[in-house]
């Protein structure tokens, strides 16, 4: 599994009425292909525009979220595609143990974007169909800690630092201890490749967490929060009317807006210490 990195690009920099070249930072951003295999067959379900690095949790998460798997187990082995010498980074083979059945849960089969994920593939009744009501058996949350969450996700974005083009996703406890953050230049790839970093240290469900994303709180980000079962997701810009929708109807405490001394609460408000 490689390690993103961002890459060096010359650009001119116009500071205080004088241009001058510099060297910059930016994200990758790469395709990636997916491919199922079982029993000697193979076949290309879809490419998604990812930032390199982490592609196998990505590979979980997307699954997972997909409905194609349900536990790290039902995935045999995830590899490079190569033929002799030739290596194709771009291009992920996931093997599973359920065979080619596991294609007809999938929602699309077909070209997507960094930016809008699997966006319309879903919706809430086809999501209760997999979904269960979020568990919290915490105390309320400390409102403090929550505003902090930003700031210490931010701390775990070291593309970000290089770069300042990424999405981040993190999965905090409820004291805001960070058990693992990724960067995507996709936000939805960013809470695949978490959520996939949970299946395969065996964390699902993901009651009694907390999801931390640096964008916004859309459907799919809901979505994906549900299936995993987390209770709690806060973001740092604001929800969508149907990931309220969403929220409401699988129990998830949904706030946006999150900064330092400030936040709103979209759903379910017992889950704070107000």
């Amino acid at each position: 599994m490689t390690t993103a990195r961002p890459a060096s690009r010359p650009v001119l920099r116009y500071v205080d009425g004088a241009m001058a070249p510099v060297t910059d930072q930016v994200v990758v951003e790469e395709p990636l292909e997916i491919r199922l295999v079982s029993g000697g067959e193979e076949q290309s379900v879809g490419v998604t525009m990812r930032t390199p690095g982490t592609d196998h949790d990505l590979m979980r998460g997307f699954l997972y979220a997909e409905g194609a798997i349900t536990s790290a187990q039902d995935i045999l082995g995830i590899s490079e595609w190569r033929e002799g010498d030739l290596v194709a980074p771009n291009v992920l083979r996931v093997e599973l143990r359920s065979g080619f059945e596991a294609l007809r849960t999938l929602s699309r089969h077909t070209f997507t974007s960094s930016a809008c994920g699997v966006c319309g593939t879903g919706s809430i009744e086809r999501l209760a169909l997999r979904a269960s009501p979020a568990v919290w058996t915490r105390p309320p949350l400390d409102p403090e800690m929550v505003c902090a969450l930003p700031t210490r996700l931010r701390a775990e974005q070291p593309l970000f630092d290089a770069t300042g083009g990424l999405h981040a996703a993190g999965l905090f406890t409820p004291e805001g201890e960070c058990l693992a953050a990724r960067e995507d230049v996709g936000r939805h790839n960013a809470v695949d490749k978490l959520i996939g970093w949970s299946l395969e240290h065996d964390l699902l469900p993901l009651s009694d967490h907390i999801l931390a994303v640096s964008s916004r709180a859309g459907f799919e980000i809901v979505q994906k929060a549900a299936l995993a079962g987390l209770p709690v997701v806060c973001a740092v810009s604001a929800p969508t009317s149907l990931a309220i929708e969403v929220a409401e109807s699988f129990g998830l405490t949904v706030l946006g807006f999150v900064r330092e001394g400030r936040f709103n609460v979209y759903s379910f408000p017992e889950r704070l210490r107000l």
